[in-house]
């Protein structure tokens, strides 16, 4: 379970689209509709509003890896849907311009996967732009970030020249080649890069070892340092959150993405290597940690709500024991017992029915009545999981009904946003005796002074 994360207009959107198209995850059709940013306001403006959840499958060595995907905005006043994706998932994709580099919004979300210790590997993208530096945004993450930030590849060539990239584990030049550079060749690195090869690998093994003594050893005693050998060690780096390897491309060329995908199977955790934790309401003092077993009683959190079509569509992550359609569960928050209906797997803003959301995946249901954040749970349990960060609101407008007949519908309309947004607050200002909305920029877009909210 992973999610891309960046400033805005680092090409995250772009990195997802040739995700899902090398993993097959996606039609001819779907590409065309803009499956990912699929609001026509994001098309209009360009940017990602909402954050959007996918399934891919993917074959590494033989090995078929299910890989939950989340797509995140990178403008700042979309950063909770930032906060709630993180608060949910194992591992993250931190993308960063080879131009620009750190920015703001890239520290903002750094801050957030340090929050939920969220483990991550960095993407530097736009390696064909003019002006393009990967070496320089390396540094930026040691310097900017404090992150232990180690080269995997090296380019070769930058800007317009950039044909693909060296790695440095299997000591192989790598082409991606065709319309699309769909085509991967493999091939010796040219001599003219060695140097800087050797002196990469080095550094690469020097970081690696201090996290595994095979490796330490085999160094130490001048032996043959097998490719495992490294993988292993920087895998235990990563999920220690003490190492971030840093990976090249060119998402809108389709550079460097098959090498990304093989790293998200090598490095970032599956549910089975993290330790969540949920509290016991009748003894908060010590946490529980939760199994990934899918025989274990039933521990889920809510972290997102969308008012559909078809009524609420509550987003839930199963972190223990299986969410299966029919079954009773209890919202830990109210109390109250909840039979499970539609069980959903999201394609974007597509859905399949499906029988049972299994531990460590995340799922939808539909006509659950619940907040973002709610914990639900099998019934005789009373373990809730931890809430998300909230920022405190930005910004604050009176509200008020247009005519009398409006009161009833604006009250449903303001519970309804409080709901699904957890930054939208209703207050009653005691001078004016007026209710109030508070939140973040983009809760309350579209909403100017005078408007008749229950219409909106």
């Amino acid at each position: 379970n992973f999610c891309i994360i960046a400033h805005i207009d680092h090409g995250k959107s772009t990195l997802a689209d040739r995700l899902l198209d090398v993993t097959g995850s996606v039609t001819e059709r779907e590409k065309q509709d803009q499956l990912l940013d699929s609001m026509d306001l994001e098309r209009e403006r360009g940017i990602t509003i909402k954050s959007h959840a996918i399934q891919m499958e993917y074959v590494y060595e033989g090995e078929t890896y299910v890989l939950n995907l989340i797509d995140t905005p990178g403008h700042v006043d979309f950063t909770i849907e930032v906060e709630r994706s993180l608060r949910v998932l194992d591992g993250a994709i931190l993308v960063l311009c080879a131009v620009g580099g750190v920015q703001s919004q890239s520290i903002t979300v750094d801050q957030q996967m340090k929050r939920y210790n969220v483990p991550g590997i960095a993407f530097v993208n736009k390696c064909d732009r003019s002006g393009a530096n990967p070496d320089r945004v390396v540094e930026q993450l040691k310097e900017k970030l404090g992150h232990n930030a180690v080269a995997m590849q090296l380019p070769i060539g930058l800007e317009a020249d950039f044909e693909g990239v060296i790695d440095l584990i299997s000591m192989q030049a790598v082409y991606f080649e065709g319309d699309k550079g769909e085509t991967v060749r493999h091939a010796e690195i040219p001599a003219e890069h060695m140097p800087a090869v050797q002196a990469a690998r080095e550094h690469l093994i020097d970081q690696a070892s201090m996290f595994s003594d095979d490796l330490t050893e085999a160094v130490l005693e001048e032996k043959k340092v097998s490719q495992d050998l490294i993988v292993a060690a920087v895998r235990r780096g990563v999920i220690e959150r003490q190492l971030t390897p840093v990976y090249m491309g060119s998402a809108y060329k389709n550079k460097g993405i098959q090498p990304l995908l093989d790293a998200v199977t090598q490095f970032l955790p599956c549910p089975l290597d993290i330790a969540n934790e949920a509290l016991d309401m009748n003894n908060s003092e010590q946490p529980i940690v939760l199994s990934n077993d899918n025989d274990k009683p039933l521990v889920a959190l809510a972290f997102k709500l969308e008012d559909g079509p078809y009524g609420q569509l509550t987003y839930i992550r199963v972190y223990q024991g299986s969410l299966t359609k029919g079954d009773t569960i209890v919202n830990v928050r109210t109390g109250k017992k909840v039979k499970v209906g539609r069980v959903i797997r999201m394609h974007a803003d597509q859905m399949e029915d499906i029988d049972a959301i299994r531990a460590g995946y995340i799922g939808a249901l539909f006509g659950i009545e619940c907040a973002s954040g709610d914990s639900f749970v099998a019934p005789g349990l009373s373990l809730t999981m931890t809430s998300m960060y909230v920022p405190e609101p930005v910004i604050s407008l009176a509200i008020f009904p247009k005519d009398n007949k409006s009161e009833t519908s604006l009250a449903k309309a303001l519970g309804r946003f409080t709901k699904e947004d957890p930054t939208f607050k209703v207050s009653v200002n005691p001078e004016t005796g007026d209710k109030r909305i508070s939140g973040s920029f983009a809760s309350l877009a579209g909403i100017p002074p005078g408007t008749n909210a229950a219409s909106s």
